[in-house]
């Protein structure tokens, strides 16, 4: 068999995954780890942290169950598109973007940022009674 004739199999070139403590401090961590592994990657991370924090919080303050942590994922393919994953305890409940927020609500804008800042984001459902919220990110695309 030819070099020619074998498939191309593409496949992540970097992956970072993480549990943490769904807490204040494990959503502040996730933050911290994003930056300084997407550094360590090479790429830039201003949006990519915003969304991370974003979808942590969300993992705190919505999905969690007493005793259970989130995780995050990131994950760099081959075209340099980023991949963020948040996956939490309550598959029960499905974040949904809000069409009007109050002007005085102190929460409620997580999801507008997170679609703001990602080209693409949804949610998936995960083993253990978990959904993954995750969000894609294309290269170069002149973060800030």
């Amino acid at each position: 068999m030819s070099q020619k004739s074998l498939p191309q199999v593409t496949c992540p070139t970097h992956h970072f995954m993480v549990q943490l403590s769904a807490t204040r401090r494990g959503a502040r961590l996730a933050r911290l780890l994003t930056e300084r592994q997407l550094d360590d990657w090479g790429l830039p991370f201003g949006d990519a942290v915003h969304i991370v924090a974003e979808l942590a919080s969300n993992a705190v303050l919505h999905g969690r169950v007493p005793g259970r942590d989130f995780r995050l994922r990131l994950k760099l393919d081959a075209d340099r598109t980023l991949r963020i994953e948040v996956t939490d305890a309550r598959g029960d409940r499905i974040p949904q973007v809000r069409d009007t927020v109050g002007g005085e609500a102190e929460s409620g804008r997580g999801l507008l940022i997170v679609a703001a800042y990602a080209d693409r984001w949804g949610v998936d459902e995960a083993p253990a009674n978990c959904k993954t919220v995750w969000a894609e990110l294309a290269p170069d695309r002149g973060e800030s």
